[in-house]
């Protein structure tokens, strides 16, 4: 049985069984506008671990949750996010009358209900994020994640206790020596990326390998298959029958 090196930072779970996280892709996107105050909500009901979200800033400095560089692709208005106020940001709609979050009202969102997977999208917001989350007094489980990873060398150089995420799209030469040197708890990668003694290596080296964005039933078990510690999913609930190896 594989034991997972769970980080002081993300509670572990208490099933003596090894159990795979399940973590709700911007929110839950499979069942709500996504990256949304009702895809959050969506997520916790689904019973996830973590709800991931993506953050941007506006044009005023505020910290918002959305994918895209611009506001196109996800709600009835156009432009890019940074020249944007935040009270542009909240007179659009992003899809079933929800607006564009805050973080500071996605934080209020999750309090008291689950654990918290924050993907920072552009350079120059580490700091900003940690202070939003610091302020808001968040005792649920946080994970910093980037593509940017000397992002991610930020926040730990800000709170050296932070569970932060490396992120891979392709796989780099070697991987396991690129994440070592930012020393991160957790990876995470492509779902069709993985393989055992992929993640065999990265545990070998204490870091937890969280999967993104798997809702077809076979790549969800194949993840398990292999050993992975989190599963990010748009429709997460697909994991409940999957989630114990």
């Amino acid at each position: 049985m594989c034991s997972p090196r769970w980080p002081s930072s993300v509670s572990a779970p208490s099933d003596p069984v090894r159990r795979i996280l399940k973590i709700g892709h911007r929110g839950a996107a499979g069942h709500a506008p996504e990256n949304t105050l009702a895809a959050i909500r969506k997520g916790i009901a689904l019973g996830v671990d973590f709800v991931e979200i993506d953050v941007r800033c506006t044009a005023d400095g505020v910290l918002v949750v959305l994918h895209d560089s611009t506001v196109n692709r996800t709600t009835n208005g156009k432009g890019p996010i940074h020249r944007l106020t935040l009270r542009d940001v909240k007179a659009l709609d992003a899809g079933n009358g929800e607006t564009i979050p805050t973080l500071e009202e996605a934080l209020s969102a999750l309090t008291g209900h689950t654990g918290l997977m924050v993907e920072l999208k552009i350079n120059g917001v580490a700091q900003k994020t940690v202070e939003v989350v610091q302020t808001a007094h968040f005792k649920q489980p946080v994970i910093y994640a980037s593509f940017l990873h000397e992002e991610l060398g930020i926040i730990r150089s800000i709170d050296a206790q932070a569970s932060v995420m490396l992120l891979f799209g392709r796989l780099p030469r070697a991987p396991v020596v690129r994440a070592m040197k930012y020393s991160p708890s957790h990876v995470g990668l492509r779902h069709d990326t993985i393989s055992r003694r992929l993640v065999e290596r990265f545990h070998d080296e204490d870091m937890l390998v969280c999967v993104y964005t798997a809702d077809r039933i076979r790549d969800i078990e194949r993840a398990c298959s292999v050993g992975v510690d989190g599963i990010i999913s748009n429709v997460p609930e697909r994991l409940s029958h999957n989630s114990h190896v």
